[in-house]
């Protein structure tokens, strides 16, 4: 664990001299911060190259923490994929996922599409490990605009993970942001829902507001 804490620091002050948006989730049940961003690798012209840099830091607290309970949970991945123009915005994918249970190498495949307005993002992957599990990941952001100052914010996610193991569960989650963006500013409605299981499902959600910023 040791070296995992070592691994996360060094990547969090990486990340705090970045220009990212950060995210804070107020809910009912507990809060989150969550740093996500998309970035090009430069080539030799200080143009956008065919290599990809996807980094996602979040960490939640749950409001009845206790010492041996309801602990603070975080998960850093990062990812960096091929995406020549040939391709239309398929590209292979390396992911290499830090959580508090350990570091989970994956491979598979993305799509990315992104403009002015709209990202579009997805991956299948498959952890490189005995018993695998299998992730299809999801991101839709829209920003159209309102006026000349104004433009909505409304992000969809879903994370689906299977398990090759029987004895494994099943993990099913959505999140959902619908609000404004003012200039670098969005701040709104947020939910996030979670199902976990194989017969029988537990599920959890997670209402509030959300305030998110591109420094």
């Amino acid at each position: 664990m040791k070296k995992y804490l070592i691994i996360l620091t060094i990547l969090f002050v990486d990340v705090c001299y970045s220009q990212i948006p950060v995210e804070l989730f107020m809910g009912n049940d507990k809060s989150t911060l969550d740093i996500m961003f998309f970035r090009y690798f430069k080539n030799s012209e200080n143009k956008d190259s065919d290599w990809l840099f996807f980094n996602r830091n979040r960490v939640s607290i749950n409001y009845k923490v206790t010492p041996s309970s309801n602990l603070p949970s975080f998960g850093f991945t990062e990812a960096i994929s091929f995406n020549h123009p040939s391709l239309k915005g398929f590209a292979p994918v390396f992911v290499a996922q830090i959580f508090s249970t350990g570091l989970f190498p994956k491979s598979g495949f993305q799509y990315v599409n992104i403009s002015e307005q709209m990202t579009f993002f997805s991956w299948i992957v498959s952890e490189l490990l005995k018993n695998p599990k299998f992730d299809f990941f999801v991101l839709l952001r829209l920003t159209p605009e309102i006026d000349h100052s104004l433009n909505w914010f409304i992000q969809f996610e879903t994370l689906s993970v299977f398990p090759s193991n029987q004895n494994n569960l099943y993990n099913f989650i959505q999140r959902a942001r619908l609000g404004i963006k003012l200039s670098e500013l969005q701040f709104g409605f947020a939910a996030d829902f979670n199902q976990v299981g194989r017969n029988s499902f537990k599920t959890s959600t997670n209402f509030g507001g959300f305030i998110r910023y591109d420094f």
